[in-house]
């Protein structure tokens, strides 16, 4: 019998983060739907809640009075335009509008400018029509399992971002047929959109950790940098090693964060290669990218990941203005000069 694992939310997408005067700690607990009553220590205040399908944790070291109500309103907003299963977000409403024009949100738009760029960069791989694959891999269900070659073949000519189409005022044309999800970018946006608002209300010092997606402003009240753990994608819920940062953002992809064992035994994956329409098999476990730019970072740990290493070393190789950790399945690694991974 098929069944699915998903590591608790205290795992998912967990490049653990929150930063505590001892050195790094796992990202926050919690799943019960609502946003907690938060805690203050000083100027210090955190706040936990539930999106976009995930626990995030929020922590600011200083800062305005109401900065992480904001906050916490720009998140529960966001979860409901770009939600997929939602019957009033922006992205439900593109997927059946069967190529008539849809109007959406400034946030909409804008993250859709990205993703189209980030598709065009990494040559078609990070692409945000996968979701009809995934749909028949069964990763959006309970029930996960190997589909049919002709249930693939019939998904993979529904995908191709690059006909996806954004005209003037706001407006959005997707071929009929065609569906979009942006759970690979999202959080890497909210993330990125989070550390604008803080700045604009006064914070100098914050991180937050947005289902493990990781990004700061300025470093610790004691002045050292923030301390990152990026999992172990052996086992899902180690820490394989920590890097130091300040304003940036620490994003992974990797195979332990959904997956299932068929009947015979083998394991797949959710990370679609749409060039096969299966799993992205290359011998990786997980792809991190730090960058100061929270939605590229989110969209490349994806891409990269299904490029494989050979060709995502030479990516960041041109693209300097991201570093890179490689992890195999192996348990070796590869990472790039700046990166600055400690081995736990």
């Amino acid at each position: 019998m098929e069944r699915m694992k998903k590591k608790c939310l205290l795992c998912a997408l967990l490049v653990f983060a929150m930063a505590v005067a001892g050195g790094c700690a796992f990202a926050g607990a919690g799943g019960s739907g609502s946003v907690s009553g938060g805690a203050a220590e000083g100027k210090k205040k955190t706040r936990e809640l539930f999106a976009m399908d995930t626990i995030m944790e929020l922590t600011l070291y200083d800062g305005v009075e109401g900065a992480m109500e904001e906050a916490v309103a720009f998140i529960q907003r966001m979860d409901r335009l770009f939600s997929v299963t939602d019957a009033e977000s922006d992205i439900a409403k593109i997927n059946r509008a069967e190529g008539r024009a849809v109007t959406v949100s400034d946030e909409t738009y804008e993250l859709l400018q990205i993703c189209l760029s980030e598709y065009e960069e990494t040559e078609g791989l990070f692409d945000i029509s996968v979701y009809p694959l995934v749909k028949k891999w069964g990763f959006t269900t309970e029930n996960p399992h190997v589909p049919a070659e002709e249930e693939i073949a019939a998904a993979l000519k529904k995908i191709d971002a690059s006909k996806i189409r954004l005209k003037g005022e706001n407006q959005v044309q997707a071929e009929p047929g065609m569906e979009i999800d942006l759970g690979a970018v999202a959080k890497g946006y909210v993330s990125q959109k989070l550390m604008e608002l803080f700045r604009e209300r006064g914070v100098s010092s914050a991180i937050v950790s947005l289902g493990g997606n990781v990004q700061t402003i300025g470093e610790k009240e004691d002045g050292s940098p923030f301390c990152v753990g990026i999992t172990d994608p052996a086992d899902g819920t180690g820490v394989y090693g920590t890097v130091d940062i300040k304003n940036k953002a620490v994003i992974t992809s990797g195979i332990y964060q959904r997956y299932f064992t068929a009947e015979d035994g083998t394991e797949y994956h959710h990370i679609m290669d749409k060039r096969t329409g299966s799993p992205a098999e290359n011998g990786l476990a997980s792809v991190t990218v730090i960058s100061d730019d929270g939605p590229r970072a989110d969209a490349l740990a994806t891409a990269l990941f299904v490029m494989g290493e050979e060709r995502a070393v030479e990516f960041q190789k041109e693209h300097p203005d991201i570093e890179l950790i490689l992890i195999r399945r192996d348990g070796s690694y590869w990472q790039s000069g700046g990166a600055g991974m400690k081995i736990r």
